[in-house]
């Protein structure tokens, strides 16, 4: 196979483990696999978790929700994103949970719900300092009336979303229980009108390491599933990351002391050397900023990238004695070589970004 993501399905399952000692046993697990699982593979992911007791899954696109339901998926599916309201019918027809930020979608919602003979469950939204989706704090309220008051809508859950909360940086600590306590209040002033607030939701995964009086009801852990702990790695020791991305040594090439390599000449011959040519490039997610600074491990041994990474190639510097011949595999990044999160760091991003950017033409194995 020329290009692979391994997934360890095992390490999601030991983390998902982790996450419930942590969280206890009287709090929900959302498992959200927008983005195709962060790129481990929505469908595979979902099954594997809410097998493993995570009571729901949470996606950021209609699509999403209708590949998991046409994957047989009967789960309840949290649609994180507000959608166009052309896609209404189909937040329908796909039996999916909506975050609501305003009435004027609540009633929209209500309206087709009602045309459908259905009542939907949803979600109120409250931003209290993330500055996306939800509806001021000081409106909650009114908008969990109009919500109760919907013939065809349930008001399942209330929900926040946390912005730095995998930060230890004093300021940031603060700033999050100041989130905290404003979402809080706003559920508190909910229920002192008589209305049942559903699930109450609001931590991520650093606030699932950081914070935990925001796991109310349920958590809502991502990246920390996937084997990120970005918060506090002394905290949650065992997390483990569950993607590794492999590839082969495709051709192997006799160079000599001045030859250039790819686009660019970026990489010149300090000596006569050897190289592999790699089916890897930045089409795969691999990528281009890592030309001439990343590695890769082969049999053990680790070798540079030299000269700019292509759409769909890279090269190798073997050195002039190394052991390594066609077909060997060569790891990019997990198991025997640096995990994402050391990818992300030399090019300036996250191990999110470096996850969800391994192409759909990328073959997922799932391993455990």
């Amino acid at each position: 196979m020329r290009t692979s993501a391994i997934i360890h399905l095992g390490r999601f399952l030991g983390n998902l483990r982790a996450i419930r000692e942590r969280v206890g046993t009287n709090c929900r697990i959302c498992v959200p696999v927008k983005a195709d699982g962060y790129g481990h593979g929505a469908l595979e992911i979902a099954r594997a978790g809410l097998e493993a007791g995570a009571f729901c899954l949470g996606v950021a696109a209609v699509a999403e929700g209708a590949e998991l339901r046409n994957g047989g998926i009967k789960a309840p599916v949290l649609l994180f994103s507000q959608p166009d309201y052309r896609e209404i019918p189909d937040v329908i027809k796909t039996a999916l949970t909506p975050f609501v930020s305003d009435t004027d979608y609540a009633g929209a919602l209500n309206r087709e719900a009602s045309s459908a003979g259905i009542r939907l469950p949803v979600h109120l939204k409250i931003d209290t300092g993330m500055g996306r989706l939800g509806c001021r704090a000081e409106d909650a309220l009114d908008i969990a009336r109009f919500i109760a008051e919907c013939p065809a809508l349930e008001y399942a859950g209330t929900a926040t979303h946390l912005a730095v909360s995998d930060s230890t940086v004093p300021a940031d600590i603060e700033y999050t229980g100041k989130q905290i306590a404003l979402f809080r209040e706003a559920v508190d002033r909910i229920r002192s009108a008589g209305i049942d607030t559903g699930i109450v939701h609001a931590a991520n995964s650093g606030a699932v390491v950081l914070h935990p009086d925001a796991w109310f009801d349920m958590v809502r852990p991502g990246i920390l599933l996937y084997g990120y702990n970005l918060a506090d790695e002394k905290l949650m020791p065992d997390i483990k990351p569950v993607m590794e991305l492999r590839s082969i040594a495709a051709l192997i090439k006799k160079v000599k002391k001045g030859e250039s390599f790819s686009y660019g000449r970026t990489w010149t011959a300090p000596h006569d050397t050897n190289a592999a040519v790699l089916p890897a490039g930045y089409a795969d997610g691999l990528p281009r900023l890592a030309s001439n600074r990343w590695q890769v491990v082969i049999n053990g041994n680790t070798y540079p990238l030299a000269g700019r990474i292509c759409m769909d190639q890279c090269l190798v510097d073997l050195g002039p004695e190394a052991a390594v011949k066609r077909g060997d595999e060569a790891v990019i990044f997990g198991g025997p070589a640096p995990d994402a999160a050391a990818l992300a760091e030399i090019t300036g991003t996250i191990p999110y970004e470096i996850t969800c950017n391994i192409n759909k033409r990328v073959p997922r194995v799932y391993e455990d």
